[in-house]
């Protein structure tokens, strides 16, 4: 994981997804046209409390989300997506 220097505002999570499989359980290799998206990741980044919500995540909670949930964004090379703690459907 990254050292981030970045802030995120209140209610807001920075997660990075893992990456998509590369092939199946019986070793058929999956094309990259082929493969979904990753509903889940690791929380790098964690924003305050809301006024009417506590931030009930932390760094490092492997999180699962809505396949359209957040906003994609590159840092330093980096895929993340930047989300509300609402779209968060499950802390593992």
């Amino acid at each position: 994981m990254a050292d981030l220097k970045g802030k995120i505002l209140a209610g807001k999570i920075l997660v990075q997804p893992q990456e998509a499989e590369e092939k199946t359980v019986s070793g058929i290799i999956i094309p990259d046209s082929a493969k979904e998206k990753p509903q889940v990741g690791t929380v790098v980044l964690v924003g305050t409390d809301k006024k009417d919500e506590p931030m009930e995540l932390k760094v490092g909670d492997v999180v699962f989300y809505g396949k359209y949930s957040g906003t994609e964004l590159n840092i330093d090379g980096t895929d993340y997506l930047l989300m509300s703690q609402s779209d968060v459907l499950y802390i593992n």
